[in-house]
């Protein structure tokens, strides 16, 4: 179904699937394409409300009746690591930062298909080939970059020692405000050492050099322990009724709604704040 307002993108919902977060739960998505000259503006506007990235598409989760996911973003002046963290940190010390642009390369699928494997065998992605995971990484039209953590391979039995391993891989939106971290994911055999808690610790530090106020994580979900992880993060704010607010306890947040308290997709269309484009 399209929804649309004058001079705006157009705004679409896809049908109902099962929720690959909550069990017994199913998502809809409210959506826009992302594309041409006020492509950027376009992202960097949405972002701020909730919606996020996917190649060439902006979308935001829309349930019927529930509202449990919601975007979270870190305050970077704000952070301050945990003690695990900061053994995280030092943990990963060795590795070595590589931005690159927005290419794909075998060396990235290969990790990419490991990764897959070991983790997430069974999800919406499992079925992917190089090609789809190429489309996935380069078509984007705002300003990308792909981070690469490198290390020496003498750390993997696998490895010969001194290989120049890829370790990690974070595809990385640069927003006016902020780094949206947009998919990572990293080497299987490298899972104690935290790297996905290492690749957010990172982009902080790359947002605060830049002097950027935000790193954008997704979409936090109470009650997925698919998503705990980010509730661990300090400074942690959630996009919720409407606007960002600080998480506080994260129990506090149920992921409960009554089918009448979710608006109508006219209604949630007609709030969004768009940039001013040219007419």
């Amino acid at each position: 179904m399209r929804h649309t307002l004058p001079h705006a993108p157009q705004f679409y919902v896809t049908a109902p699937q099962p929720c690959p977060y909550l069990h017994g739960r199913a998502e809809r998505k409210l959506f826009t394409a992302l594309q041409g000259e006020n492509a950027a503006e376009l992202n960097n506007a949405l972002s701020r409300q909730g919606f996020r990235r996917s190649q060439n598409v902006l979308y935001r989760p829309s349930c019927e009746t529930c509202v449990a996911c919601m975007s979270a973003r870190i305050r970077v002046a704000d952070f301050q690591p945990s003690r695990t963290q900061r053994r995280v940190a030092q943990r990963n010390a060795a590795l070595r930062r590589l931005a690159t642009s927005a290419w794909a390369t075998e060396e990235q699928f290969d990790l990419f298909r490991r990764y897959l494997d070991s983790r997430h065998a069974d999800g919406g992605m499992a079925d992917m080939d190089i090609f789809e995971f190429a489309a996935m990484i380069e078509e984007t039209p705002v300003k990308t970059r792909v981070i690469e953590y490198r290390c020496a391979g003498s750390a993997l039995p696998s490895v010969a020692p001194g290989d120049d391993h890829l370790a990690a891989v974070c595809l990385t939106d640069v927003l006016d405000d902020g780094l949206s971290l947009v998919y990572s994911f990293y080497d299987p055999q490298l899972r104690h050492t935290s790297l996905g808690t290492h690749v957010i610790l990172d982009h902080i530090e790359i947002a605060r050099a830049a002097g950027l106020p935000y790193v954008y994580l997704g979409y936090w979900v109470p009650g997925s322990r698919k998503m705990d992880y980010k509730a661990r993060f300090g400074a942690l704010e959630i996009y919720k009724n409407g606007a960002w607010q600080d998480i506080g306890n994260p129990q506090d947040h149920g992921d409960e709604a009554h089918p009448l308290s979710v608006d109508p997709i006219v209604e949630q269309v007609a709030r969004i704040a768009l940039p001013q484009f040219d007419r």
